[in-house]
């Protein structure tokens, strides 16, 4: 096997996910970044290497099972041991209860639930022979909380919440931390910034914003945690956030 250490980012978008790998990958983990289409990471990947990084991107549909299990194959065989697994799928969207589809409810379920529960079980697989990794769990305001019109979301983000509670139970005595992170306020996003200009720009001078890159201080925090006082569950919100 490889040597390098890696940090595998399911949904290494354009803020959260991309902030984690450059994080990690300043520390000295390869990171291994994926989308369902990796040719859309050609910049984070670029940015991490111009930093003095390693960094493979993988376009892959982390709700097939036969993608997922053939990406943790070929990472373990071509790159290296998989020490640390960021899942950082979203899946946020809204619709009154009496216009949500099945095929809308599905596809956020499988985004949210079905895929984490993938990438956790091949991650488990690799980590436990070996005694070690850490596995984490990027979660919502929706994990917590069903808001209305959110009933998807907040459906396939509460599984996922679960999902991390039995897998920490199970996987804390393997000398595995697994924890799940509330992402609780709006992000500093293209998104947000495009969607609202001048409301963007006043959260932003005041931070009420979250900055991606606090966020993956926050993941590289769990991460090199002792595990004499782990943390399972981990809330992070602007201060001005309403909660």
């Amino acid at each position: 096997m490889p040597e390098s250490k890696v940090a595998l980012v399911i949904g290494a978008g354009d803020a959260t996910g991309g902030a984690i790998a450059r994080r990690f990958a300043r520390e000295g983990y390869f990171a291994c970044v994926t989308r369902r289409h990796g040719d859309k990471l050609a910049p984070l990947v670029s940015r991490i290497e111009q930093d003095g990084g390693k960094a493979r991107a993988f376009g892959s549909d982390a709700r097939r099972e036969n993608e997922v299990t053939a990406l943790f194959d070929t990472i373990e065989r071509e790159v290296g041991p998989i020490e640390v697994l960021s899942f950082n799928i979203g899946g946020n969207v809204r619709f009154p209860i009496r216009e949500t589809t099945t095929r809308v409810y599905t596809k956020v379920w499988e985004m949210c639930a079905l895929s984490g529960f993938l990438a956790g079980r091949e991650a488990a697989k690799v980590m436990v022979p070996r005694h070690r990794g850490t596995i984490l769990f990027t979660g919502a305001t929706a994990s917590v909380r069903g808001g209305a019109g959110y009933s998807a979301f907040a459906g396939g983000k509460h599984a996922l919440r679960a999902l991390a509670q039995s897998m920490a139970r199970e996987l804390g005595p393997e000398n595995i931390h697994v924890a799940h992170i509330v992402v609780d306020g709006a992000i500093d996003t293209d998104f947000i910034r495009e969607r609202a200009p001048d409301r963007y720009e006043s959260r932003k001078a005041t931070d009420a914003l979250l900055n991606p890159e606090s966020i993956a201080e926050n993941y590289w925090m769990l991460h090199r945690q002792p595990r004499d006082a782990w943390t399972h569950e981990l809330d992070l919100r602007p201060w001005s956030e309403t909660w």
